[in-house]
Protein backbone atom coordinates (compact mmCIF):
# COMPACT_ATOMS: atom_id res chain seq x y z
CA UNK A 1 0.00 0.00 0.00
CA UNK A 2 1.12 3.53 -0.98
CA UNK A 3 1.42 6.64 1.11
CA UNK A 4 -1.56 8.34 -1.43
CA UNK A 5 -3.92 5.24 -0.53
CA UNK A 6 -3.31 5.66 3.01
CA UNK A 7 -3.72 9.50 2.87
CA UNK A 8 -6.84 8.69 1.44
CA UNK A 9 -8.00 5.98 3.55
CA UNK A 10 -7.76 8.25 6.71
CA UNK A 11 -9.01 11.21 4.91
CA UNK A 12 -12.33 9.41 4.55
CA UNK A 13 -12.76 8.10 7.85
CA UNK A 14 -11.64 11.58 9.01
CA UNK A 15 -14.40 12.83 6.67
CA UNK A 16 -17.03 10.80 8.12
CA UNK A 17 -15.90 11.21 11.98
CA UNK A 18 -13.90 14.33 12.52
CA UNK A 19 -14.06 14.41 16.05
CA UNK A 20 -13.78 10.75 17.06
CA UNK A 21 -12.74 9.80 20.89
CA UNK A 22 -13.03 6.63 23.29
CA UNK A 23 -16.37 4.97 23.98
CA UNK A 24 -15.40 4.70 27.46
CA UNK A 25 -17.21 7.66 29.69
CA UNK A 26 -14.96 9.47 31.85
CA UNK A 27 -14.24 13.55 32.76
CA UNK A 28 -10.50 13.17 34.20
CA UNK A 29 -7.18 11.67 33.30
CA UNK A 30 -7.80 9.93 36.33
CA UNK A 31 -11.43 8.46 35.84
CA UNK A 32 -9.90 7.47 31.55
CA UNK A 33 -6.89 5.57 33.78
CA UNK A 34 -9.41 3.28 35.78
CA UNK A 35 -11.81 2.89 32.65
CA UNK A 36 -8.89 1.64 30.61
CA UNK A 37 -7.72 -0.94 32.84
CA UNK A 38 -11.04 -2.27 33.64
CA UNK A 39 -11.20 -2.19 29.92
CA UNK A 40 -8.99 -5.31 29.58
CA UNK A 41 -10.73 -8.44 27.65
CA UNK A 42 -13.76 -6.30 28.64
CA UNK A 43 -16.55 -4.44 26.55
CA UNK A 44 -17.02 -0.50 26.93
CA UNK A 45 -20.57 -1.16 27.44
CA UNK A 46 -19.69 -3.60 30.47
CA UNK A 47 -17.26 -0.69 32.09
CA UNK A 48 -19.59 2.30 31.72
CA UNK A 49 -22.28 0.43 32.86
CA UNK A 50 -19.70 0.03 36.68
CA UNK A 51 -18.04 3.19 36.36
CA UNK A 52 -21.38 5.06 35.91
CA UNK A 53 -22.02 4.04 39.78
CA UNK A 54 -18.68 3.96 40.70
CA UNK A 55 -17.34 7.75 39.78
CA UNK A 56 -19.91 9.45 41.57
CA UNK A 57 -18.54 7.78 44.52
CA UNK A 58 -14.60 7.42 44.27
CA UNK A 59 -13.40 9.39 40.83
CA UNK A 60 -9.86 10.33 42.97
CA UNK A 61 -7.14 8.19 44.14
CA UNK A 62 -7.65 9.31 47.67
CA UNK A 63 -11.42 8.58 47.47
CA UNK A 64 -10.39 5.31 45.89
CA UNK A 65 -8.09 4.09 48.51
CA UNK A 66 -11.14 5.04 51.01
CA UNK A 67 -13.60 3.33 49.28
CA UNK A 68 -10.95 -0.09 49.02
CA UNK A 69 -10.38 -2.81 47.34
CA UNK A 70 -13.68 -4.93 48.55
CA UNK A 71 -16.08 -2.13 47.78
CA UNK A 72 -14.04 -1.54 44.79
CA UNK A 73 -14.30 -5.14 43.98
CA UNK A 74 -18.12 -4.66 44.34
CA UNK A 75 -18.65 -2.37 41.94
CA UNK A 76 -16.88 -4.05 39.01
CA UNK A 77 -18.28 -7.25 39.74
CA UNK A 78 -19.77 -7.60 36.44
CA UNK A 79 -16.22 -7.18 34.67
CA UNK A 80 -13.86 -10.21 33.41
CA UNK A 81 -11.06 -10.36 35.99
CA UNK A 82 -12.64 -7.75 38.48
CA UNK A 83 -10.38 -8.91 41.20
CA UNK A 84 -7.26 -8.76 39.54
CA UNK A 85 -8.24 -5.50 38.10
CA UNK A 86 -9.42 -3.85 41.67
CA UNK A 87 -6.29 -4.76 43.16
CA UNK A 88 -4.35 -3.41 40.36
CA UNK A 89 -6.10 0.06 40.32
CA UNK A 90 -5.67 0.17 44.58
CA UNK A 91 -1.58 -0.02 43.87
CA UNK A 92 -2.04 2.30 41.24
CA UNK A 93 -3.52 4.80 43.98
CA UNK A 94 -1.22 4.30 46.08
CA UNK A 95 1.30 4.77 43.85
CA UNK A 96 -0.08 8.09 42.31
CA UNK A 97 -0.35 9.44 45.89
CA UNK A 98 2.96 8.36 46.85
CA UNK A 99 5.40 9.67 43.66
CA UNK A 100 3.12 11.79 41.51
CA UNK A 101 0.83 13.76 43.97
CA UNK A 102 -2.32 12.00 42.91
CA UNK A 103 -2.51 13.39 39.06
CA UNK A 104 -2.03 10.43 36.32
CA UNK A 105 1.84 10.91 34.73
CA UNK A 106 2.17 12.42 31.50
CA UNK A 107 5.01 9.85 29.82
CA UNK A 108 4.60 6.32 29.11
CA UNK A 109 7.31 5.43 31.18
CA UNK A 110 5.31 6.46 34.52
CA UNK A 111 2.47 5.01 33.28
CA UNK A 112 3.50 1.63 32.45
CA UNK A 113 5.04 1.39 35.98
CA UNK A 114 2.05 1.45 37.42
CA UNK A 115 -0.31 -1.91 38.39
CA UNK A 116 -2.76 -2.96 35.92
CA UNK A 117 -1.05 -0.57 32.90
CA UNK A 118 0.79 -2.00 30.05
CA UNK A 119 1.76 -0.59 26.64
CA UNK A 120 -2.10 -0.20 25.23
CA UNK A 121 -3.20 1.20 28.26
CA UNK A 122 -0.24 3.82 28.38
CA UNK A 123 -0.98 4.54 24.94
CA UNK A 124 -4.83 5.23 25.58
CA UNK A 125 -4.09 7.37 28.61
CA UNK A 126 -1.07 9.23 26.88
CA UNK A 127 -3.71 9.73 23.94
CA UNK A 128 -7.13 10.30 24.56
CA UNK A 129 -6.00 12.41 27.86
CA UNK A 130 -3.13 14.11 27.00
CA UNK A 131 -3.19 14.42 23.30
CA UNK A 132 -0.25 13.02 22.47
CA UNK A 133 -0.39 11.09 18.66
CA UNK A 134 0.49 7.86 20.32
CA UNK A 135 -1.24 4.55 18.44
CA UNK A 136 -2.82 2.34 21.02
CA UNK A 137 -3.07 -1.15 19.18
CA UNK A 138 -6.03 -3.83 20.15
CA UNK A 139 -7.36 -6.97 18.36
CA UNK A 140 -9.63 -4.44 16.51
CA UNK A 141 -6.92 -2.33 15.72
CA UNK A 142 -4.63 -5.52 14.84
CA UNK A 143 -7.26 -6.63 12.27
CA UNK A 144 -8.18 -3.58 10.36
CA UNK A 145 -4.32 -2.46 10.03
CA UNK A 146 -3.23 -6.52 8.67
CA UNK A 147 -6.48 -6.78 6.77
CA UNK A 148 -5.99 -3.93 4.67
CA UNK A 149 -2.67 -3.91 4.30
CA UNK A 150 -2.51 -0.16 5.95
CA UNK A 151 0.48 -1.42 8.34
CA UNK A 152 0.90 -5.36 8.60
CA UNK A 153 2.50 -7.18 11.38
CA UNK A 154 3.06 -10.42 13.07
CA UNK A 155 2.14 -8.52 16.57
CA UNK A 156 0.97 -5.49 18.04
CA UNK A 157 4.17 -4.03 18.65
CA UNK A 158 4.91 -4.44 14.81
CA UNK A 159 1.78 -3.36 13.96
CA UNK A 160 1.78 0.25 16.20
CA UNK A 161 5.48 1.09 15.09
CA UNK A 162 4.31 0.77 11.31
CA UNK A 163 1.01 2.99 12.17
CA UNK A 164 3.49 5.05 13.60
CA UNK A 165 5.57 5.39 10.66
CA UNK A 166 3.07 5.25 7.95
CA UNK A 167 -0.20 6.63 9.11
CA UNK A 168 0.45 10.52 8.01
CA UNK A 169 1.05 13.12 10.80
CA UNK A 170 -2.19 15.24 9.90
CA UNK A 171 -4.37 12.07 11.19
CA UNK A 172 -1.80 10.37 13.76
CA UNK A 173 -3.75 12.37 16.56
CA UNK A 174 -7.15 10.22 15.94
CA UNK A 175 -5.96 7.24 13.89
CA UNK A 176 -6.31 4.97 16.65
CA UNK A 177 -10.03 5.77 17.69
CA UNK A 178 -11.03 5.52 13.26
CA UNK A 179 -9.31 2.53 13.67
CA UNK A 180 -10.94 0.73 16.70
CA UNK A 181 -15.05 2.17 15.52
CA UNK A 182 -13.98 1.04 11.92
CA UNK A 183 -13.16 -2.64 13.20
CA UNK A 184 -15.87 -3.00 16.01
CA UNK A 185 -18.78 -1.87 13.48
CA UNK A 186 -17.59 -2.83 10.17
CA UNK A 187 -13.96 -4.39 9.14
CA UNK A 188 -15.41 -7.27 12.03
CA UNK A 189 -13.96 -10.48 12.73
CA UNK A 190 -16.44 -12.85 11.77
CA UNK A 191 -17.87 -11.19 9.21
CA UNK A 192 -16.58 -7.73 7.31
CA UNK A 193 -19.32 -5.08 6.67
CA UNK A 194 -17.21 -4.85 3.15
CA UNK A 195 -20.91 -3.80 1.89
CA UNK A 196 -21.07 -0.79 3.67
CA UNK A 197 -16.92 -0.08 4.23
CA UNK A 198 -16.27 4.05 3.09
CA UNK A 199 -12.81 2.65 2.25
CA UNK A 200 -13.70 -0.92 0.67
CA UNK A 201 -11.84 0.14 -3.24
CA UNK A 202 -8.72 0.91 -0.98
CA UNK A 203 -8.23 -2.46 1.20
CA UNK A 204 -5.65 -5.08 0.09
CA UNK A 205 -8.37 -7.80 2.08
CA UNK A 206 -8.91 -10.21 -0.68
CA UNK A 207 -11.70 -12.25 1.00
CA UNK A 208 -14.24 -9.49 0.67
CA UNK A 209 -18.18 -10.15 2.01
CA UNK A 210 -20.96 -8.25 0.07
Amino acid sequence: MNPAIRHEIFARLRAANPHPTTELEYRTPFELLVAVILSAQATDVSVNAATRNLFPVANTPQAMLKLGEEKLSAHVQRIGLYRTKSRHIIQTCKLLLEKHGGEVPQTREELEALPGVGRKTANVVLNTAFGQPTIAVDTHIFRVANRTGIARGKDVLEVEKKLLKFVPDEFKHDAHHWLILHGRYICQARKPKCGECIIENLCEYKEKVF
